[in-house]
């Protein structure tokens, strides 16, 4: 065996990489549950003695938290003063929950989905599915808080006015149906936009449709959503004008059976949009940081989740346009088209 030394310490540069980051996903955790972030992004250059303070923390336990954040580039110390702070940008992502790019909800749902790892290691040897219901209660909360902000940045904007003739039906009052609802984020954004419609969400999962309820009651849109507990292949109502999949098609069991019951449930003239995690058609297309990102959440959640139900098709979160085309269409839609796309994500129209 011939080991290049310098291919070697790459490599080992890189594990090394990996393994702090493993420890940081739980010290953003503490940091965003304790309001350290927002404590710092509130309060300018600190001490620790002062963050601590502030936020009604330990000092010691702060400053061993500081250097580590600091160390991983999401804090800046100044050397100078022997204090830290965060720049513009790290509190636009860690301390700014409305930000487009806030991230620690993603490190909330990626620390629950790992709490599965043994289930996980037997179905591994098994092939048996684990569901989005069986994981940690975390998990939806996170998945929440890391696509919400993107669906507050985009939806209303940007993606239902790519969409044909859709934002013009909306604003004079339409029949929707969101899909795959979870907490109700992308529901009462719409809702809260387009008070001439009548929405209703649909979710499998009973425990989400209880909080997306009482959400929907806080943001004064109660009285215009409907929230069942359904699943994609039968979830109830007629004539729809508009139907929505956020980020959920790829873990059903059975996608192409959901696609036929969409399209049994839409107005001749109506419209499914599909948002779906950004990817290429090739493997290779997607072996870069968002491809890691979406595979890692795939094998831990999306796919598993698929293979505990019917079919199990286990589509998994890259599957990539072409793939998709072919789900959707078998399911009888003539047309399918990307009508918009982000960094994170692909919105695609379908239409009877």
């Amino acid at each position: 065996m011939a080991i290049n030394a310098d291919k070697l310490n790459e490599f080992l540069l890189r594990a090394l990489v990996d393994f702090g980051a493993t420890f940081n996903a739980a010290l953003i955790r503490i940091g965003d549950k304790l309001g350290l972030y927002k404590g710092l992004a509130a309060g300018g250059p600190q001490t620790p003695a002062e963050l601590a303070k502030r936020t009604g923390t330990t000092e010691r336990y702060v400053r061993e938290w500081l250097s580590a954040q600091a160390a991983g580039g999401y804090v800046t110390y100044d050397a100078r003063t022997a204090k830290f702070h965060l720049s513009e940008e790290q509190a636009f992502a860690m301390a700014d929950d409305n930000s487009p790019a806030f991230m620690p909800g993603a490190f909330q749902a990626a620390l629950a989905a790992i709490k599965a790892e043994e289930a996980l290691t037997e179905r591994f040897k098994t092939g048996e599915g684990l569901g989005w219901h069986e994981h940690d209660s975390e998990l939806f909360v996170g998945t929440e808080r890391f696509f919400r902000p993107g669906y507050a940045a985009n939806l209303i904007a940007a993606w239902i006015p790519s969409l044909e003739s859709v934002d013009a039906k909306l604003k004079s009052g339409a029949l929707v149906a969101d899909v795959g609802c979870g907490l109700g984020a992308s529901t009462i954004l719409m809702a809260k936009s387009y008070p001439k419609c009548e929405f209703s969400g649909f979710d499998y999962h009973d425990k989400s449709i209880e909080t997306a309820r009482l959400r929907a009651r806080d943001a004064g849109v109660g009285d215009r959503i409907k929230f069942e507990v359904a699943s994609a292949k039968s979830f109830p109502g007629q004539d729809y004008d508009f139907v929505t999949f956020f980020d959920c098609l790829h873990d059903m069991g059975d996608p192409a059976g959901a696609s036929a019951h969409v399209h049994s449930r839409l107005k001749k003239d109506g419209t499914w949009m599909i948002v779906e995690p950004f990817a290429g058609d090739h493997l290779e297309d997607n072996l870069n940081p968002i491809g890691r990102a979406f595979y890692g959440a795939s094998t831990l959640l999306c796919t598993p989740a698929s293979l505990s139900q019917e079919v199990g098709l286990a589509l998994g979160a890259q599957a990539g346009e072409k793939r998709l085309r072919e789900v959707v269409t078998s399911g009888g839609f003539t047309r399918f088209r990307r009508a918009a796309q982000t960094p994170f994500n692909l919105v695609f129209e379908a239409r009877p």
